[in-house]
């Protein structure tokens, strides 16, 4: 199986720098600067994913490589002219934030414009054959981003991007986008709310972040109609809720979809350990996921599944339930066991309340029967 996991990553990614932040508030007046300084969205958990992927050794089992950064036609195909030269003119000035809590230095253009290509690099390679599945370690991320307005941590629309890129070159016609981040996929949700060729699910812990999106109620406009789902789940759910979301909801609407590649926005958020959620996802949760929508790949578009890195913002975490993601694309045997296995499984939800979540998600599906 070895080089047919394509593993895109380019260390300039880790260099992006936001302004000066004391986690989600920016610095002054009674907000002191924090010791560690930024955002929660930091390279580290990114730059210590793909540590531990080389340290296990299951770095020689994939096929890793950069990519070119998007051109500036691919991104004029999302974002106005006039948000690329703002965007790119002030990061030139020396960095700041036209955005909400989307910060970013003097390099900042270019290294999101790498990060969109990193994703469309994966998603070339598993559409041309070259790969049989691929991850992209993008950073920054972009499901929050809108075509004209930077948002929570994201510059530039990373998976719509790769997405009209793959379209316009012809390499495939129908796309079908996962997101698990905890955080609702508003951004991709937005460009493509009247697309009917671009089913977007995103399953999310309800009311996070943004505050006003994210609703079950919202499936899409005009043409799109019916083809964006939102599964919001309430804080506190664990492993058997994702599981469930999964089975009786997102799977079947992909399913029913017959997508030509199946794309993961692939946040690692809803893990137990992370400062900007509730949920209590394990790496093992990830792990099954994973598999699941391998398979799904496998029975409806040739395996063609692409991850695309958005949040995840526990240092010590994130590389464990980034790794378990990527020995299952690779199905390798090099395990990176969870040190925090045990205390998650005595720690997710009781009996009750796995029964109301489960309610919840029976709900949404019988509407969608």
């Amino acid at each position: 199986m070895t080089g047919q996991t394509g593993f895109f990553v380019d260390e300039r990614c880790f260099w992006h720098s936001g302004g000066n932040y004391a986690f989600l508030a920016p610095v002054g007046g009674l907000i002191q600067p924090a010791a560690a300084g930024g955002l929660p969205e930091n390279p580290e958990t990114k730059r210590r994913l793909k540590n531990l992927v080389e340290v296990t050794g299951l770095v020689k089992e994939l096929r890793v490589s950069s990519a070119a950064p998007a051109t500036e036609e691919d991104l004029r195909r999302i974002h106005p002219a006039d948000f690329l030269t703002t965007f790119r003119n002030t990061a030139l000035a020396g960095g700041g934030e036209t955005g909400l809590r989307a910060p970013y230095g003097p390099d900042g253009y270019e290294i999101a414009s790498l990060s969109a290509g990193l994703v469309t690099g994966a998603m070339t390679s598993v559409l041309n054959g070259t790969c049989r599945n691929a991850y992209a370690l993008s950073r920054p991320p972009g499901h929050h981003c809108l075509p004209d307005w930077q948002n929570g941590f994201c510059l530039l629309a990373n998976i719509a991007i790769a997405i009209e890129a793959c379209r316009a070159a012809g390499l495939a016609e129908r796309f079908a986008v996962l997101d698990w981040d905890v955080h609702h996929g508003n951004g991709t949700e937005a460009i493509f709310y009247e697309d009917p060729n671009v089913l977007t699910v995103s399953i999310h812990q309800e009311r996070n972040y943004p505050l006003d999106t994210g609703d079950f109620a919202d499936r899409g406009r005009g043409a799109g109609q019916g083809a964006n789902l939102n599964i919001p789940l309430p804080p506190g759910t664990g492993h058997k809720g994702y599981m469930a979301s999964m089975e009786r909801i997102a799977l079947p609407a992909i399913r029913s979809f017959k997508p030509d590649v199946l794309i993961i926005a692939c946040g690692l958020d809803a893990a137990a350990f992370d400062p900007l959620s509730r949920m209590l996802a394990s790496a093992d949760t990830f792990r099954q996921m994973t598999r699941q929508v391998m398979d799904l790949a496998s029975d409806i578009c040739e395996d063609r599944l692409v991850m695309a890195h958005e949040g995840g913002y526990s240092e010590m975490y994130v590389p464990f339930c980034g790794h378990a993601v990527l020995a299952e694309m690779a199905e390798s045997a090099i395990d990176a066991p969870d040190p925090f296995a045990s205390t998650l499984e005595a720690r997710q939800p009781s009996d009750r309340f796995n029964e109301f979540v489960e309610t919840l998600i029976d709900e949404m599906a019988e509407v969608l029967a």
